[in-house]
């Protein structure tokens, strides 16, 4: 890992606008090599867009396919060479006064970032502007999560584990006011979410994010990261969630969950990571056991 640490740094010195041509190569071969991953985000495409003839769909799966590379190889970039280098790769921020208002108030913000553009960069502006817990799933090799405190450094959220004391932890820091963040599509283990539309399709749903919102009283702002043209660098978006993200009706709170996540997806469609199964489910059949056979 110590070896990787140093490559990320070397290939971060290199102009953001190079290493998204990188990416876009990247992405070019995959989509050439039509591998499970591929057929994943095709099938996700056809569902969330519907109206697209053959044609329109390839140019639009070609498109996410080239940002997907962008996002593994813009990394090195954002970790390379430091947080504060990173932020200087912000160009503009559009909501932040909803962040300085929802930090005002002293109860607590539940940050909800999708995967969605450059969520690493995201997390430097974030922690920039407060301390910040996320919830986290740890990576199967112990090393990795390692090599991330260190590629964070000093800007680092604090990570909980997504298990019982972490979600009270969670409790605990929005309670004193403190803001957290959670991926809001990631999806919940079996028995752990609801089905509420996404896209037009229910979708398996995550309930931790609501009762957070509803318990605690906390200001939920979506937020991500867009990558701009070019390697021009990124804009950041704050948006406000939708009024009943906290309703007593978990079904209703988990549609507004996933409406605030389309909210952002609609702003920069091709960097949502769409090669998730995002609408499998264990007691329902799959579209992706279907589509690829």
């Amino acid at each position: 890992m110590i070896l990787v640490y140093f490559l990320l740094r070397l290939i971060g010195q290199l102009p953001l606008r190079v290493l998204h041509r990188i990416g876009s190569g990247l992405g070019r071969r995959v989509l050439r090599r039509n591998n499970r991953t591929v057929q994943n985000t095709a099938v996700n495409l056809r569902i969330v867009r519907p109206e697209l003839d053959d044609a329109a769909q390839a140019a639009l799966l070609r498109e996410v396919m080239i940002e997907s590379g962008k996002s593994v190889v813009e990394l090195a970039k954002i970790w390379g060479g430091g947080a504060e280098r990173a932020l200087e790769l912000i160009r503009e921020v559009r909501g932040e006064a909803l962040l300085d208002a929802a930090l005002a108030t002293g109860k607590g913000v539940i940050i909800a970032a999708p995967h969605l553009g450059c969520w690493e960069l995201l997390n430097y502006w974030l922690c920039r502007k407060t301390p910040m817990a996320i919830l986290y799933r740890p990576p199967r090799v112990a090393a990795v999560e390692g090599l991330l405190r260190k590629v964070r450094g000093a800007l680092a959220p604090e990570q909980v584990r997504a298990d019982g004391a972490g979600v009270r932890t969670l409790y605990k820091r929005l309670a004193a006011g403190r803001t957290v963040g959670i991926l809001p599509d990631q999806k919940p283990r079996a028995g752990e979410g609801e089905f509420a539309p996404f896209f037009g399709r229910d979708a398996l749903t995550m309930v931790l994010l609501p009762r957070l919102a509803a318990r605690t009283g906390a200001t939920v702002l979506f937020a991500f990261a867009e990558r701009l043209a070019n390697g021009a660098g990124y804009r950041v978006h704050l948006l406000p969630a939708p009024g009943t993200i906290t309703d007593a009706d978990l079904t209703v709170a988990c549609a507004a969950l996933n409406q605030g996540v389309q909210n952002c997806v609609e702003l920069a469609f091709a960097q949502y990571q769409w090669q998730y199964k995002r609408y499998s489910a264990d007691d329902r059949p799959s579209p992706y056991d279907k589509e690829n056979g």
